[in-house]
């Protein structure tokens, strides 16, 4: 049983499993270009002191997201 949340939400360590990527025109393109897409797994590595931005572990990368962009992406906890 999987639970559906925005990928802001993640706990350092806590990994799911992106379901849609929101936001609108270039902000969304960015998104999906930087490999955030449907299906993909991604893992929240660590938050900076002041909870913005977050680095989260996908496709063997690691990227660096505003809260605000993260916001706009849900995920399904694995």
């Amino acid at each position: 049983m999987s639970s559906t949340y925005t990928l802001d939400q993640l706990l350092p360590g806590q990994s799911g499993r992106v379901t849609r990527v929101g936001g609108e025109g270039a902000l969304r393109r960015r998104l999906m270009d930087m490999g955030l897409v449907a299906g993909v797994d991604v893992m929240l590595l660590k938050r900076a002191p002041l909870g913005d931005p977050l680095e989260y572990k996908l496709r063997g990368y690691h990227l660096s997201l505003r809260k605000s962009e993260a916001q706009t992406i849900q995920v399904d906890l694995q």
